[in-house]
């Protein structure tokens, strides 16, 4: 198991022992699943040290452990001691006492058992003979700087949640912006077969509306009129195709009697056949009230260019269907930044000035890249993506292409940062209610992370929930009452 432990000293600000002049220890200490913020006064033999254990349940919010219990043993070369709590007191936090009987050293080991998740975090311990030689080992208290406390009581209220800071490749970013269409092969268009006055069928057909592949959608209707009445038609091309296949099969029985040439057969067929084709053709989706025009796929209704009553010509485009299952994002960018960037490799969208999604979360891909400018002297780059939620074909989103690698950089998520005055800062978490307000030198960002060039170092938790509270708090003045026993 990998610990991760970002404060292991005395701590000035917490209670202490007057008399004996033993301060707490504090210790902050990650998992992959915990966070545990502990303090404890030096153990000394045949002295009760007891532990006010704060967990927290990592994830996209931080959370505390409301069920489950937590057993914390004393082990070492003289034997382990060990003690349950079954129930947290109030909702993340376990108070557990020991008295050690023999000095030495020891681990503290907290073995976590919940509902959903199992968990163990490990703390080298000193038991010492007596106060005098615990004391004696104490380092000199360090002072609280321009550290703002902010308890985790507090934090368990709210949306919190922190960031462990890596260095780790960042790519080269241009930012600009797409137009976002279907995708080729994603929407059809219907258009009239006849020449009519346009019925919609059924109620609440309009630009939006959900459709299903084969639905009626229209009706052509020529009732009435001269030309191209396609009632008139219809009963002349039925007309045609009885007397096509009536003299077919007539002259079938006269060619093989050898009563007529070879050439008046083919013939015949023919003209059966084109007759065939024709009836066929006008009589599909045709009722008393016209020709009906269904939908060619499942979908919705993109554009509606008709209505009700209205003349169309043959051939008339009356609506398109889109399935919009796949979407394509033109994003334009200037050719000195394209020679610039270098080769593009992937992408990210925000939607709404809020959500940003990869292009590997949209199951997306590159598909071109222009080899000219345009009218506009920009290179058209093109994306084809999944929809998402926000994504609406016709506007416009923030396109941060993705170039050339820097590696071993330090990013940040862009959730972490505080604007003032132009300037931007983020909360570093020193320990588990301590944090700091670190001014920052920023490089490019990509939508999700920001390239920190200077004020946070690897190995450091950046808060990206809650920072904006933890702002208030530093700025009402006044400092919360710690309330944690030792």
């Amino acid at each position: 198991m990998i610990l991760i432990i970002t404060s292991c000293k005395q701590e000035q600000e917490h209670a202490h022992d007057e008399e004996s002049g033993l301060e707490g220890l504090v210790y902050t200490i990650y998992t992959d699943k915990t966070e545990l913020f502990v303090e404890f006064k030096p153990l000394v033999v045949g002295d009760e040290s007891r532990f006010a254990a704060h967990f927290t349940i990592l994830g996209e919010s931080f959370l505390p452990i409301t069920e489950g219990s937590v057993t914390l043993s004393l082990s070492g070369s003289a034997g382990t001691q060990s003690i349950t709590a079954d129930v947290p007191e109030v909702p993340g936090i376990f108070r557990l006492g020991l008295t050690p009987e023999k000095a030495g050293e020891y681990k503290l080991v907290f073995d976590i058992k919940t509902p959903s998740y199992t968990d163990q975090i490990t703390i080298d311990a000193t038991v010492y003979p007596d106060e005098e030689a615990a004391i004696a080992s104490q380092e000199p208290a360090s002072g609280g700087g321009n550290e703002i406390s902010y308890l985790k009581e507090q934090a368990w209220k709210i949306d919190f949640a922190n960031f462990p800071v890596k260095r780790l490749p960042f790519f080269g970013v241009v930012k600009t912006s797409g137009l976002v269409s279907s995708a080729p092969g994603d929407e059809q268009t219907i258009s009239s077969k006849t020449s009519g006055v346009v019925s919609l069928n059924g109620n609440g057909i309009y630009a939006g509306s959900e459709v299903r592949a084969g639905q009626n959608l229209f009706t052509i209707s020529s009732k009435g009129f001269t030309d191209g009445n396609a009632n008139v038609q219809l009963q002349e091309a039925k007309s045609n195709y009885e007397k096509a296949k009536t003299d077919y099969e007539r002259n079938q029985k006269l060619f093989t009697d050898k009563l007529i040439t070879q050439k008046d057969f083919v013939q015949s067929k023919t003209d059966f056949e084109n007759a065939e084709a024709l009836y066929n053709s006008l009589s599909g989706n045709y009722s008393q009230g016209g020709q009906i025009i269904t939908s060619p796929q499942s979908g919705f209704v993109k554009s509606l260019l008709v209505t009700e009553g209205q003349f169309v010509e043959a051939g008339q485009t009356l609506a398109t269907i889109s399935k919009n299952k796949r979407l394509v994002v033109k994003a334009e960018i200037s050719s000195t930044a394209l020679a610039k960037a270098g080769n593009i490799t992937t992408s990210n969208f925000r939607v709404n000035n809020e959500k940003v999604y990869s292009l590997e979360e949209l199951n997306g891909k590159m598909v071109s890249v222009g080899k000219s400018a345009d009218n506009s002297l920009f290179i058209p780059v093109f994306f084809e993506i999944d929809n998402k939620e926000g994504i609406i074909p016709g506007t416009f989103i923030e396109v941060f292409i993705k170039t050339d690698a820097m590696e071993n950089a330090i990013a940040i998520p862009v959730s972490a940062l505080i604007e003032e005055q132009g300037n931007y800062y983020a909360y570093v978490q020193t320990e588990g209610e301590s944090f700091e307000k670190r001014e920052l030198l920023l490089g490019s960002n990509d939508g999700k992370q920001v390239l920190v060039l200077s004020g946070i170092n690897e190995g450091e938790r950046v808060v990206t929930k809650g920072a904006y509270n933890i702002k208030l708090s530093s700025a009402s003045g006044t400092m919360p009452a710690h309330g944690h026993e030792h």
